[in-house]
C-alpha cells in the first residue's frame, strides 16, 4: 500500500474511522515487497556501471551536475536566437574565467576543430566553404611530437597537414608562411622540446596562434596556458566540470574564438555537423559558473574517504596490498588506489578480476594489471564505495576466475607466413601474419592493408594468441588475435578495441 492510498482513505473515513482502517489492513493479503523500479537504460536491456576508471567518454564521462540538469530543462522551454545566445555566453564565461572570451561547442574535440578552421579561414565565408580544400590557404598545423595523441584527428579533420618536430630547432623551423596554427596536449607540456611562453613567443612573431588541448584537466582560473601565452584553450564539458557530456568549452582571444563559432553550427561550414543546442550551452555555462564556487577541497576529502573504505576491506586479504597514488599529471586530477596481490596464491589475475567485476551485480569498471586493479574515484557517486568494497572483497577472498581449458595436445607448430581475411561488420580486409616460433612463443610481424608493426604471441596446443599494434599520425589501432589452428588453418576472433570484434581466418601462405 502506498502513503497516498492510507491518506485517501483518511480522508474518506475521517479521524474516527482509524480503527475501521486499521483493521481493514489487517485483513488483505500479505503482499511481496514490489522490486525496484527499472531505471531508464535497464528498460531496453542496458545495465548500467559503477565507473571506478574515470571521465572516460566510452563510460559517458561524468555525471552532470544538479544545477546542470536545471538549466538544460529550463533552457528547453524557451526558443532563442542562437547567435545572440552564444554572445551572451561569451560575454559571462569571460567574466568567469578571466579570459578573453569563450564560447560553448559540442564537445572538447568540436571546439580542436572549431578553433583550427578559424585559423584556416577565419571569419570569411569564402574560404571557409573551402574546407576541407585548402589549395592556397594556410593549410600546416605545428604540433611536437609528445603531444601527438588519437585526439587530434579533430584538427586533421579540417584537411591540415600535420608537421611533427621533434627538437628546438626543429620548432623553429616549422614555422613557416603556411603555418595555420600551433597546436599543443596540455599534460605534454613537460615533454615539450622548449616551454609554452617560448613557443607561443616564437610563434606569435609570425603570426600564428596556438592552441592547447586541455580537456580532462581543470579549469584553471586565470587561466595557466592563457597567461603563457595560449590563444585558445579547450576543454571538455563532460569531464571534471561536471557539465553536459556532449558539450565544451573554448576560452581565448575574442576574434579568433568568434571566428571559431561563425565556423560551427548553425551557420553553414566545416562545423556544421557539430551541432550543440541552447539546452547544451546553457548547461555549460552553468557547469562553468558552479566551478567557481565548488568546494574541491571537500570533494578531495570525499575521494580519499572512500578510498579508505575500499581500502580497509580488502587489505584484511593475504598477500593483498593497498597503495594511495597521488595524480602525476594534471588529466583526472584525483587520487587513486591500487589494489595489488599474489596472483600464484590467490589465484586470480588484475585482467580476470576486472571481468568479473564488468560481468556481475553490480558491474563495476576499473583498470587492471597483471596482478592489481586501480581505483580511480573521480566519477564515482556517493555510496559507490560501499558497493565497490565487499565486492573486491568477495571476490579477492573466493576468486572465480574462469579456468582455462587444458592445452590440446602438443604444441602446434605456426611459424611461418599466413594469409588472414578479416570479416568486419562493413567491409573485410586482408592481412598477413609472420610468425617465428620458439617453443610456444610467438614474434614477428602483423601487415595490414596500409600499416604494419610487430607482435608477440603464445602457442597452447592448438590455441594461438598474438597482439599487435599499429600506428597512424597521432593515434594507433590495437589487434588482439586468438584462435584455433587446424592444419593450415587458424579459425578466430580478432579484438579491434574500441572498434569491435571480427571473426578471422588464416591460411598458411603457399609460396609459387
Amino acid at each position: 500500500m502506498t502513503d497516498g492510498f492510507v491518506s485517501n482513505r483518511r480522508q474518506l473515513f475521517g479521524a474516527t474511522g482509524k480503527s475501521f482502517l486499521a483493521g481493514l489492513l489487517a485483513r488483505l493479503p500479505v503482499l511481496a515487497a514490489p522490486k525496484a523500479e527499472a531505471n531508464i537504460y535497464q528498460r531496453i536491456g542496458v545495465q548500467p556501471v559503477i565507473n571506478c576508471k574515470g571521465t572516460y567518454t566510452i563510460l559517458s564521462g561524468s555525471q552532470s551536475l544538479p544545477e546542470v540538469k536545471k538549466a538544460l530543462e529550463e533552457a528547453s522551454r524557451h526558443y532563442v536566437h542562437l547567435d545572440e545566445l552564444m554572445d551572451g555566453v561569451g560575454r559571462r564565461l569571460a567574466e568567469l574565467t578571466k579570459a578573453e572570451w569563450g564560447i560553448v561547442t559540442a564537445g572538447c574535440a568540436a571546439a580542436l576543430t572549431h578553433a583550427t578552421a578559424a585559423c584556416v579561414a577565419g571569419a570569411n565565408p569564402e574560404k571557409m566553404q573551402r574546407l576541407p580544400k585548402l589549395a592556397g590557404l594556410k593549410h600546416e598545423v605545428v604540433m611536437p611530437k609528445p603531444s601527438r595523441n588519437v585526439y587530434d584527428h579533430a584538427i586533421r579533420m579540417t584537411g591540415v597537414t600535420m608537421i611533427t618536430p621533434s627538437t628546438r630547432e626543429e620548432f623553429l623551423a616549422a614555422l613557416g608562411p603556411y603555418t595555420a596554427m600551433v597546436a599543443l596536449l596540455g599534460e605534454a607540456m613537460p615533454q615539450h622540446p622548449m616551454p609554452l611562453k617560448e613557443m607561443a613567443e616564437a610563434a606569435h612573431k609570425r603570426g600564428v596562434p596556438v592552441l592547447v588541448d586541455a580537456a580532462a584537466e581543470r579549469l584553471t582560473i586565470p587561466n595557466v596556458y592563457l597567461g603563457a601565452g595560449a590563444d585558445m584553450v579547450a576543454y571538455s564539458g563532460g569531464k571534471c566540470l561536471r557539465g553536459p557530456q556532449c558539450a565544451g568549452v573554448l576560452l581565448g582571444k575574442k576574434d579568433l574564438l568568434q571566428a571559431a563559432w561563425i565556423n560551427s553550427a548553425p551557420h553553414h561550414a566545416f562545423g556544421r555537423s557539430l551541432k550543440v543546442g541552447k539546452e547544451e550551452i546553457m548547461g555549460m555555462l552553468a557547469a562553468v559558473e558552479a566551478w567557481t564556487h565548488r568546494d574541491h577541497a571537500a570533494e578531495w576529502k570525499q575521494w580519499e574517504g572512500w578510498l579508505a573504505t575500499i581500502g580497509e576491506k580488502v587489505s584484511s586479504i593475504p598477500t593483498v596490498r593497498t597503495e594511495v597514488l597521488q595524480p602525476d599529471g594534471p588529466s583526472n586530477y584525483a587520487p587513486q588506489l591500487r589494489v595489488s596481490w599474489d596472483t600464484k596464491k590467490l589465484g586470480i589475475t588484475g585482467m580476470e578480476l576486472a571481468d568479473l567485476l564488468l560481468s556481475g551485480d553490480p558491474r563495476i569498471v576499473m583498470p587492471a594489471g597483471q596482478s592489481s586493479v586501480t581505483i580511480m574515484p573521480y566519477m564515482m557517486m556517493p555510496g559507490d564505495d560501499k558497493l565497490v568494497a565487499p565486492r573486491l572483497h568477495e571476490l579477492l577472498s573466493k576468486p572465480l576466475a574462469k579456468q582455462r581449458p587444458a592445452a590440446a595436445g602438443s604444441t602446434r607448430q605456426v611459424g611461418g607466413q599466413w594469409d588472414v581475411e578479416i570479416a568486419y561488420k562493413r567491409d573485410h580486409a586482408v592481412h598477413t601474419l609472420f610468425f617465428e616460433q620458439k617453443g610456444d612463443q610467438l614474434v614477428g610481424s602483423h601487415r595490414g592493408e596500409c600499416l604494419s608493426g610487430d607482435l608477440s604471441g603464445k602457442v597452447e596446443g592448438t590455441s594461438v594468441r598474438c597482439r599487435s599494434r599499429h600506428h597512424y599520425e597521432g593515434t594507433s589501432i590495437g589487434y588482439v588475435f586468438e584462435g584455433v589452428a587446424e592444419g593450415d588453418t587458424i579459425r578466430g576472433t580478432v579484438d579491434v578495441g574500441e572498434y569491435g570484434k571480427a571473426p578471422f581466418t588464416a591460411r598458411r601462405h603457399v609460396h609459387a
